[in-house]
């Protein structure tokens, strides 16, 4: 098997290109992140109003948010070995036209099944597009140049992510020409545009790499084995575990397997493959990856039961419910943006393990305090806070962490099973801490705080197997000595 854990310098360090065209390029993907993020928020504000235009059944309400997620998280891994293959910002631009084609094909949809079907090309386009934001992250700067740069994202994401229901409602309540609720994806078009056409003169340049090609067959192993795997965990999460479903994750997850052995054997005989499994041979990438499997499960599991306990557990309305969250976004933008750039190249892994710390404190006392009756106290606002610090500080250095050591040639597949880990993971949380959650018995709003309890203490667990993966990390996350990640 081809060896990755040396690191090569040359193919770590950035390209040559000016500093006001490194610039551009950044705000060029940073703006394609901000319509992934934001597409996958403001479609929530947008579901009444999609109901009432199309008539829309409740499973197609559903599946207008999972459809987007399923292929996202399924084809993944095929966008980051494009990106390898043929250059990242070929394949980022080629993404980001079929995600605007996309968008106002969901614009112009005249029934559920159509707007399905689009928002399904939707993250086609964004698994294509997305893998290469971190790849040309990558090749821009240097590893703790990339510290910044990421926490960036962080912060802009975040900002995206709470303002997208904003702006959603906003747009929906102007009904400009009369559009409704299509300006919701009708806007990608002249934003999207403008960041291709700046693109096109300002992205690094980078010939196709002839010693890698697409492995067909693996790619469509991975898609339908991560395919499978999503849709099992959240139409079980949604309605109930059947076992046609059962059986759907139990040869989902042997395919992943038998995708990773054959992977493993065509790489050893020097034929190409969807996915590197050499990359794990990488301390640094391995244990990044697994801490953020783990922290994706535990924070899209907490959020989930958060909004359900306090709106049906405690009475409180969508808006209310969005207030209480500000401390906790609030926090994680502090982490992100501020502590990580200053705080990360100082005490290297000490600041994510003290965010776990925090985490794991913040959900127990918040999901006490909820179950205590507290709907926005002082005591929930501060748990709240604590709890969006400890996200911050342990998430925002996940990125930065992973591709630390992984040279430009394998950027892109890198930053697709990073990615990819984070969906799988989200998809789990939601499956198993809601399934812990709703199994409370009693009477709704009983139930709903009830179930708190057990959910807190498998949002612990996973924060823990997080803490414990970054405690495998090198202390000196960005120096040249690996050999204790290794």
């Amino acid at each position: 098997m081809p060896e990755l854990a040396k690191v090569d310098s040359a193919r770590v360090a950035p390209v040559e290109i000016s500093e006001r065209r490194k610039t551009a390029a950044f705000l060029t993907v940073l703006t394609s992140v901000v319509l992934e993020v934001a597409d996958s928020t403001i479609v929530n504000t947008a579901l009444p109003a999609i109901r009432d235009g199309l008539l829309a059944s409740p499973a197609a309400m559903q599946w207008i948010v999972a459809g987007y997620l399923l292929t996202l998280g399924s084809l993944l891994l095929l966008g980051g070995r494009l990106g390898d293959t043929f250059g990242y910002s070929r394949v980022f631009l080629m993404g980001a036209a079929a995600f605007v084609a996309a968008s106002v094909f969901c614009g112009l949809a005249q029934t559920p099944g159509q707007l399905v079907a689009a928002r399904m090309a939707q993250g086609a386009a964004g698994a294509v597009m997305a893998p290469q934001t971190m790849a040309i992250v990558q090749v821009l700067y240097t590893p703790l140049e990339r510290v910044t740069k990421l926490a960036y994202f962080g912060v802009i994401v975040g900002l995206a992510a709470i303002l997208g229901p904003i702006v959603g409602g906003i747009l929906i309540e102007w009904d400009l020409f009369g559009l409704g609720w299509r300006l919701v994806f009708l806007i990608n078009l002249p934003i999207g545009v403008g960041a291709i056409l700046v693109g096109l003169f300002v992205l690094p340049k980078r010939d196709p790499d002839a010693s890698l090609r697409i492995d067909p067959v693996g790619a469509l192993i991975f898609a339908f084995a991560f395919g499978g795997l999503l849709y099992a965990l959240i139409t079980g999460a949604e309605t109930a575990w059947s076992i046609g479903l059962l059986a759907l994750l139990a040869v989902s997850i042997g395919a992943i397997f038998y995708g990773w052995s054959r992977a493993g054997a065509r790489r050893a005989r020097g034929e190409p493959a969807i996915i590197e499994p050499a990359l794990f041979g990488i301390g640094t990438f391995r244990w990044g990856v697994l801490a953020a499997f783990c922290f994706s499960s535990a924070s899209i599991g907490f959020l989930l039961i958060l909004s359900v306990s306090l709106q049906q557990g405690l009475g409180l309305s969508p808006l209310d419910t969005a207030l209480v969250h500000i401390p906790f976004s609030a926090g994680v933008m502090l982490g992100i943006g501020l502590l990580v750039p200053k705080l990360l190249p100082r005490i290297g892994k000490t600041l994510p393990l003290l965010g776990g710390a925090a985490m794991i404190a913040g959900t127990f006392l918040a999901t006490r305090a909820i179950m205590n009756g507290d709907a926005g106290g002082v005591l929930l606002l501060c748990c709240l806070a604590l709890t969006g610090v400890g996200m911050g500080t342990l998430s925002g250095p996940l990125g930065p962490i992973v591709v630390a050591e992984v040279d430009r040639a394998n950027a892109g597949t890198a930053s697709a099973t990073f990615r990819t880990a984070q969906q799988i993971g989200g998809a789990l949380g939601i499956a198993i801490i809601g399934a812990a959650y709703f199994s409370a018995p009693g009477e709704q709003a009983a139930a709903r705080l009830a179930g708190l309890g057990p959910a807190g203490y498998v949002i612990a667990a996973a924060l823990a197997l997080a803490v414990v993966s970054v405690s495998r990390l090198p202390s000196d996350l960005f120096g040249q000595d690996r050999s204790t990640a290794r």
